[in-house]
């Protein structure tokens, strides 16, 4: 799920040379009231940035007081989302993963709730919680290619999940598609 130009940009790219921060972020999967599964994402407030008004995991920048990158996903996933930390059971880690043009390194954690949780989505940084179906997430035909425009590249082909009406691209897109290849094994 990573755009040609991403490929190209990594191949010689000495990433610990960078500095990057470092963030956590989490795939948390819940029942909703019929008992069917649900992956939470966010979709970003729009602001002056290179992620603006994208679609993401919850989760953030690892601050001086957190103790691991875990808690930093879950951290930020109740501020983002407002599901508290000690209702997550963190179940996985999954690979992390360089984001060029912020310069972070991503660690996704993997968690699940037994409850259908009451998402409060975080006024300054949350425009809207999407509540993903995990049948509509494993459909083959939520796979597409979508050219966009972003502020480092112009009228570029990347691969794309459509998910609840967005189009969900770059650094979620290839933490997505490694979520899916695990459950594939799983289901």
């Amino acid at each position: 799920m990573a755009p040609l130009l991403r490929i190209q940009e990594l191949t010689d790219l000495d990433i610990e040379a960078k500095k990057p921060n470092k963030a956590g972020v989490m795939a948390l999967f819940y029942p909703d009231k019929n008992e069917i599964t649900h992956l939470v994402l966010i979709l970003r407030k729009t602001y002056k940035g290179v992620h603006s008004n994208q679609v993401g995991f919850p989760g953030g920048r690892v601050e001086n007081f957190d103790k691991n990158l875990k808690h930093t996903a879950l951290r930020e996933t109740e501020e983002e989302v407002g599901i508290p930390k000690a209702d997550v059971r963190v179940v996985k880690k999954l690979t992390k993963l360089y984001i060029p043009p912020s310069n972070f390194w991503v660690h996704p954690y993997v968690g699940l709730i037994d409850r259908t949780p009451n998402l409060i989505p975080q006024e300054s940084e949350v425009e809207k919680i999407l509540e993903i179906d995990l049948e509509h997430f494993m459909d083959e035909r939520n796979l597409i290619s979508q050219e966009l425009s972003t502020s480092y590249a112009k009228n570029i082909q990347v691969p794309a999940f459509s998910l609840n009406g967005h189009v969900v691209w770059g650094a979620t897109a290839m933490m997505l598609s490694e979520l899916k290849d695990l459950l594939k094994l799983a289901l």
